[in-house]
């Protein structure tokens, strides 16, 4: 596949100023104020976080779904959320076990949709979008030491293994 860069469409430009936000948030707590550090960070987060509702909507109205654009997309929201939490577990906010637990399962699911079994790339389903809202809160709560964020981290924990296990083996009507 030739890649130029007048081939790339407006929403993968889009998903790859959310790729570029990653190493942005990270730097930024490199800061000598934490406190403030914790805003802006939280605030860029926030923002690359709905350039990802963005992207996906600009490719269906514009009708341009592209194969980069569906290569690169959940690959960046993936990096998106881990690199914070990342970020959290050394600052001891969060447990790395519970980071694991929501890498591990982004890693199997995503050799999982890459099988040679799999008749086609399955999309997000219902509870996929939930878990991604709460991940992003709870993300954005830790951030700014805000009250009650640890407690939806565990919530955001419990939701990635149960939508993945509801993702490979989905309930089917009887």
């Amino acid at each position: 596949m030739q890649l130029s860069f007048s081939s790339i469409t407006l929403p993968t430009w889009i998903t790859l100023s959310r790729l570029i936000a990653v190493p942005v948030i990270l730097a930024i707590f490199s800061w000598q104020d934490e406190s403030t550090a914790r805003i802006i960070a939280s605030i860029a987060f926030l923002i690359a976080a709905l350039t990802d509702w963005l992207d996906g909507y600009l490719a269906r109205k514009l009708n341009q779904v592209t194969e980069l654009g569906k290569f690169l997309d959940p690959l960046v929201d993936k990096l998106l959320i881990i690199a914070p939490l990342i970020v959290l577990v050394q600052l001891r906010q969060i447990p790395a076990w519970g980071v694991f637990l929501i890498v591990a399962r982004e890693l199997l699911i995503t050799a999982w949709r890459g099988s040679p079994d799999q008749p086609k790339v399955v999309g997000a389903n219902l509870l996929g979008k939930v878990k991604t809202v709460v991940q992003i809160v709870s993300i954005a709560l830790l951030l700014l030491q805000l009250p009650g964020a640890l407690l939806l981290f565990w919530v955001a924990v419990g939701l990635t293994l149960v939508s993945g296990i509801v993702y490979v083996i989905p309930v089917r009507n009887v």
